[in-house]
């Protein structure tokens, strides 16, 4: 597991004990995270393998994580669960991710300084021997994977459309669980003439 997906000595035993629950439910852990607060937060981000996530999803995943951690009982204060999917503007945190992603604006930082700087911006440009490619105006530069501490997609129309595009997919591809919009609409217009009379 890389630093990218638990960072902490903590997020790493949670990881270790969430992570195969998630497995089994056959989705993937991208990110795990204890935040502090008044009332920490537990924060998992996971997707199914071709990426995706439902709401129904991420209630099913907590409640299963929520089981577990009971049992495990490895934070000791209360706190909040939260399952969610990566979102837009999504953290890249394995190198699948970066191959994923290709051609899409993203921010890197790492925890050395590489040709004077540790934050880079660009346009990601794949994965080469355990590199991740970046496009900078100055040129493309590797950057090894394990010495990467951030990375996250920025939000551009362009991955904005690529993200609509995809869940319309997953919409028609799960199309018997949608509504009838077209039955909705006569509802609609239904109510509405009752209201003029």
């Amino acid at each position: 597991m890389t630093d990218l997906i638990a960072k902490t000595g903590m997020d790493k035993r949670l990881a270790e004990i969430v992570q195969p629950v998630i497995e089994d439910m056959g989705f993937e852990l991208v990110r795990i995270r204890l935040m502090g607060g008044q009332v920490p937060t537990l924060q998992i981000m996971a997707e199914r393998p071709q990426g995706g996530i439902e709401v129904d999803e991420c209630a099913e995943i907590s409640t299963a994580v929520s089981a577990v951690l009971d049992v495990e009982d490895p934070i000791i204060d209360t706190y909040t669960l939260e399952v969610s999917s990566p979102g837009i503007d999504r953290p890249l945190t394995r190198l699948k991710d970066f191959d994923t992603y290709e051609g899409y604006e993203a921010r890197l930082e790492t925890s050395e300084m590489i040709e004077g700087r540790k934050r880079f911006r660009g346009v990601l440009a794949g994965v080469e021997d355990g590199e991740v490619l970046i496009n900078l105006d100055e040129g493309t530069i590797g950057l090894q994977f394990d010495w990467l501490t951030d990375a996250k997609l920025v939000m551009t129309d362009e991955l904005i459309r690529l993200m609509l595009k995809a869940r319309k997919k997953a919409d028609a591809q799960g199309a018997g669980d949608t509504l009838d919009e077209t039955k909705f609409d006569e509802i609609e217009t239904e109510q509405s003439r009752d209201e003029e009379q």
